[in-house]
């Protein structure tokens, strides 16, 4: 589990079943045990983060990271979801790393402006691939995550 936060759960956002699928493989390779749920659509993503970050079944609010793609089609895109997220008080403190293809500066820029945690851009090659997505894992075992607050809280 994440360092002192055992109750994380790691939302993958990726309309590719495939990258979800190396992501929480390679998640486990790079020492992260935390549950991780993977997720197809911008729209079931943020209305997952909304209902779990207002509370879990003890009255306190679930404590989430969302690695989010920000390409993906019909519907909200990965950028929709992190305005979104960040614009409601409930869920703007639900740290975000985008992890796309994307590498245009403009897009990473309005990311960060927009509230992103971390800019990763997925490596076309398998391998490189698969090696960052374990380094990114080593990243989140020993990075400490503000839990979110409760809707109304400071």
């Amino acid at each position: 589990m994440l360092t002192g936060h055992p109750a994380m759960t790691i939302l993958v956002v990726d309309d590719d079943e495939g990258h979800c699928e190396l992501i929480r493989r390679n998640l486990r390779r790079g020492g992260v045990s935390n549950p991780v749920v993977t997720l197809h659509r911008g729209e079931d993503a943020l209305h997952y983060v909304r209902e779990r970050a207002r509370q879990d079944r003890s009255g306190e609010p679930e404590r989430l990271l969302l690695l989010l793609d920000i390409n993906m089609p019909g519907g909200l895109n990965g950028v929709d979801v992190l305005r979104e997220i960040k614009a409601d008080p409930a869920t703007r403190k639900v740290p975000v790393i985008i992890l796309t293809t994307t590498d245009d500066p403009r897009e990473i820029g309005r990311c960060y402006d927009l509230g992103c945690s971390v800019y990763i851009t997925k490596p076309v090659e398998a391998q490189a691939f698969i090696d960052a997505i374990e380094r990114l894992g080593l990243f989140v075992s020993i990075v400490s995550l503000a839990p979110v607050a409760p809707a109304g809280t400071p």
